[in-house]
Order: structure tokens, then sequence, then C-alpha cells
């Protein structure tokens, strides 16, 4: 499993239109093969500043899969507006725990 992560600035004003654009935009991804889910997270600190973690099966099934499909098109024509900049996005995958010596 990996965990895509996005930290996306929103343009200040902006973030009410964001968040209903993105509930838009939600089932664009998540019919995607090898999507498993998907938060979105709004900063404290920072309200114009969110966080998208997507879980997908590999990176492959997020690059060639969702950025290479017409769905990805429709996403960015629906939020990509509203980014300034552009937010850094990265694959996490999971360290399992060291073994110990007995």
């Amino acid at each position: 499993m990996i965990i895509e992560h996005a930290s996306i600035p929103v343009k200040p004003g902006l973030e009410d239109d964001f968040v209903a654009a993105f509930e838009r935009a939600r089932p664009l991804i998540s019919s995607t093969t090898g999507f498993l889910w998907l938060q979105l997270k709004r900063s404290i600190e920072t309200p114009h500043r969110f966080l998208v973690l997507v879980s997908w099966e590999t990176v492959q099934a997020h690059i060639e899969g969702f950025r290479g499909s017409e769905n990805y098109e429709t996403w960015k024509n629906l939020l990509h507006h509203f980014y300034d900049p552009f937010p850094l996005v990265e694959h996490f995958d999971s360290i399992e725990p060291a073994a110990t010596a007995d």
C-alpha cells in the first residue's frame, strides 16, 4: 500500500469553493483501479492549506492509472486553478519494523 501526500496551498478566500469542487472531484479519483481511500484535511493554523492523503495499491495505480486517465483531466479542470503555488505531491511506502535478534 502506498500513501500519496499532497500539501495544497489554496488561494486565500477560495477555501470554501475549493472544498465544494473537491467534493465534486472525489468520485473521479475513487473510481480508479487501485484506489483504496482518500482523506481531505484542513490546517488549523493556516486555513488556506489543505492536506490530501490518498492510499493506492501501487504508485503505478496513481501515476499511470489516474493521472493517465480522462478523469484526471476533469480533476485538473475542477481543482488546479485553486492552487498557489502548485502542490508538492509525494508517495510514501511503509517501513517494516526491523527484526530483533534474540
